[in-house]
């Protein structure tokens, strides 16, 4: 096992601030070792707190030197989580072969992330043109061509894909091959990749890290199979808008593209399974179909579609109760882990009901050697828990010792208003046997919503009963995802709502938010003056 040592001599509190130190580093994964008194005489130690800090950082996040030499590892995908282990291993001085039958970059950079809020603001700023609150500023409906929107978004896809995914790999061909071709396991050490000609190659390796992302899940609905259906990937890449989109999904990728559609000039009718984010706090989905029902959607909540029937060019979709007809259809149901065709049982490697991988929080299979990290695993679908992922991967996979650590999570859905969470809900807590203390505090309550004429949403805080330690926070509103992660870090330095409370938050700001939401765990906000502390 490879552990950091701290050295913390020249500090007020040896004893506390060694464990600080030490429960900040373990808290982002890795194994730490405190020196005695001795060890940092021998050591030579500087007497800087500071200093201390810097040192365990580098060991933290830098290479070992060379820890993987002659070491063979191959990867399946190409996307966040692949790169991310890559290039780590690489650093260790192993040599890395990655395995890509589709495009370079996995869902991120292509079809996710980057053109789906590429898209979101265009729409954005489309709906400002038109809705803005501002009488003394015209308002008109703005021309939107999609081809030249479809355009610059995949310009700028192209351009992020080839400085941050190809060009690193011919900066790096000396330690990181591509191999284009589709592999699956002979055994745990071994794998047969399919070549795009036809042609096969063995390959062997001392580790293997499964990272092949999720792809969209369709739901078994009868006229659905043939049909030209969009999912999130046509939906993106498509430059003609629908004069009437039917969406059928209440999640995030639903959301974030029905209200982009509506805002260019669609008409979108919106059909949940169930509520509009039902595993976020209820509030939330409730508030945030208000909004969407306010700009024009037509939101159908535990609605099902039992039939589908495609004529020509348009999709007739059945409720049960009525008939929807549209010319696209949205399906956005959810996402499924890519691990069906890679021979996972031929290496031993365990897969849940849906066929995610799972792993421990080391990035360990259930098979010796071979590790996963990213969407094809039991692990939150977010990019920047896959590169985390990929890079606690690496290391362990070339003699170190990390592990994700995923209990300070922040979220953002990027609708608008956003919805940004972060910890435990109120239900989360109950059902750990936590009592907790809640506050909701309203935007019209937040001085820069006011400022904005956009109030819509909440700040809505988990404490702790009886320590008073927050360890919630879920929040829709405009800027959410800018304010999220200040509760986050909160959460994680272990805060409580006092605390807060008592902190310098600039004025006027969005994040202020947080500050007043605490207040009122102690104070009537109706009684104070805009800046009170």
């Amino acid at each position: 096992m490879s552990l950091i040592s701290l050295e913390a001599s020249g500090m007020t509190c040896d004893s506390a601030s060694s464990a600080a130190l030490i429960s900040a580093v373990t808290g982002i994964g890795y194994g730490t070792k405190a020196l005695g008194a001795g060890a940092r005489e021998a050591r030579g130690a500087t007497g800087s707190a500071g200093g201390s800090t810097l040192r365990a950082a580098r060991c933290s996040f830098g290479p070992r030197k060379g820890g993987a030499a002659k070491m063979h590892i191959a990867v399946f995908g190409s996307g966040g989580a692949a790169f991310a282990a890559a290039l780590r291993a690489a650093d260790e001085g192993a040599t890395v072969t990655m395995i890509e039958a589709g495009t370079t970059g996995g869902t991120c950079v292509n079809v996710g992330c980057v053109p789906s809020k590429i898209m979101i603001r265009g729409a954005h700023i489309a709906h400002l043109i038109t809705e803005h609150p501002f009488p003394g500023i015209g308002r008109q409906v703005p021309a939107v061509n999609r081809r030249a929107l479809v355009a610059q978004q995949q310009a700028r896809v192209e351009e992020l894909r080839h400085a941050k995914y190809e060009s690193i790999l011919e900066n790096r061909a000396e330690s990181i091959q591509l191999l284009r071709g589709t592999a699956r396991f002979v055994d745990a050490r071994t794998l047969t990749v399919t070549l795009p000609h036809g042609a096969t190659e063995t390959l062997r390796a001392d580790r293997v890290l499964v990272a092949t992302g999720a792809s969209p899940s369709i739901p078994e609905v009868p006229g659905l199979n043939g049909a030209p259906y969009w999912t999130s990937t046509e939906a993106l890449a498509a430059e003609k808008l629908p004069e009437h989109l039917i969406v059928y999904g209440g999640s995030l990728v639903a959301l974030e593209l029905a209200q982009a559609f509506l805002r260019l000039g669609s008409d979108v009718t919106l059909v949940a399974r169930s509520t509009l984010l039902s595993k976020q706090d209820p509030a939330i989905g409730a508030e945030l179909a208000r909004v969407l029902e306010g700009e024009g959607m037509r939101v159908l909540t535990h609605t099902t579609l039992p039939r589908v029937r495609f004529e020509t060019d348009r999709f007739l979709a059945d409720t049960g109760s009525e008939q929807l007809a549209g010319d696209r259809l949205l399906v956005a149901t959810g996402r499924h882990a890519n691990t069906r065709t890679l021979g996972l049982n031929d290496a031993g490697v365990r897969t849940d009901e849906g066929g995610a991988i799972v792993i421990d929080e080391r990035m360990r299979t259930t098979a010796e050697g071979v590790y996963a990290a990213g969407d094809c695993t039991n692990s939150p679908q977010h990019v920047y828990v896959a590169a985390a992922g990929g890079t606690r991967a690496a290391i362990n996979m070339t003699g170190g010792d990390a592990w994700l650590d995923l209990s300070v999570l922040p979220a953002v859905v990027f609708t608008d208003p956003q919805v940004a969470t972060v910890g435990l809900s109120e239900a989360q807590a109950q059902k750990r046997g936590i009592e907790t203390e809640i506050r909701t505090l309203p935007l019209e309550n937040v001085p820069r919503a006011l400022a904005n004429f956009d109030t819509n949403g909440f700040i809505k805080l988990v404490a702790e009963k009886r320590s008073g330690q927050l360890i919630g926070a879920h929040i829709l509103a405009a800027e959410a995802g800018e304010i999220i992660q200040t509760a986050a870090l909160a959460i994680r330095a272990g805060m409580t709502v006092t605390d807060l409370a008592g902190q310098f938050f600039p004025y006027l700001t969005m994040v202020e938010g947080i500050k007043l939401c605490a207040q009122t765990f102690i104070k009537d906000m109706t009684q104070l003056s805009c800046c009170a502390g």
